[in-house]
């Protein structure tokens, strides 16, 4: 079942669970492109194939709110706005050391490491990186973990996780960065909360918010949100 957050005639968005593909892979499992296909050929009845369009992605093991286009027009006016980063993402991170600062920017420098789909973080430039900039702040503090609340400006791969992992601050479940145990779904602490944007046909605001995972962790550091 497709935990749907917003629908109109352009867009949809949808609530994705850690472990689902967003877009086809090596690995043969059904990606939520086709999950949301056959949605709307269900729901509409339509004949033949469906449009949907894959906007962007996030890691397999995140969860949290994917945007997909319902139209071209709508692809191509939304693929422009993450072009000129006129797309504002907010990400939820649990991790398990307290930050030096409970407020920052972190820049860094990533390199990707393509055989090992990693990338790792350095302060300094360097040949063939790219540098990474987010900000984030702490939002709840459980007994033994604190939410973060952070905001990409850059997109890099893996950038949350290898910058929170550089700074000391290893997202829950994370063991390719530093985290010491994984989780038992193999999901990390991660989760896409928020998309602001202009809508790409009738030009007014929009935000969708994510609730995050029905799980034990996620729903203590939620409970301590201001709201």
């Amino acid at each position: 079942m497709l935990d749907v957050l917003f629908e109109d005639n352009h867009i949809i968005a949808v609530n994705k669970k850690p472990s689902e593909l967003v877009q086809g892979d090596k690995t043969g499992d059904e990606p939520m492109s086709d999950a949301v296909k056959r949605y709307l050929k269900e729901k509409y009845n339509k004949p033949g194939e469906v449009f949907t369009g894959v906007v962007h992605r996030i890691d397999r093991p995140v969860s949290g709110v994917v945007l997909f286009a319902k139209t071209s027009k709508a692809l191509t006016r939304l693929n422009e706005l993450f072009r000129t980063k006129d797309i504002q993402k907010t990400y939820w991170a649990v991790v398990k050391n307290k930050p030096k600062l409970d407020e920052a920017t972190l820049v860094n420098y990533l390199v990707k490491d393509e055989q090992k789909n990693k990338s790792r973080a350095y302060n300094e430039e360097r040949k063939g990186a790219l540098r990474s900039e987010l900000s984030y702040k702490v939002i709840a503090k459980t007994d033994n973990y604190y939410l973060l609340e952070v905001l990409p400006i850059t997109g890099r791969h893996h950038q949350i996780r290898v910058q929170l992992s550089h700074m000391g601050c290893p997202i829950k479940g994370d063991v390719k960065y530093g985290f010491d145990r994984t989780n038992k779904d193999a999901s990390i602490h991660l989760h896409a909360r928020k998309i602001e944007f202009i809508h790409p046909v009738k030009d007014e605001p929009v935000c969708i918010i994510a609730p995050p995972p029905d799980e034990v962790i996620w729903k203590a550091c939620a409970a301590l949100v201001v709201k």
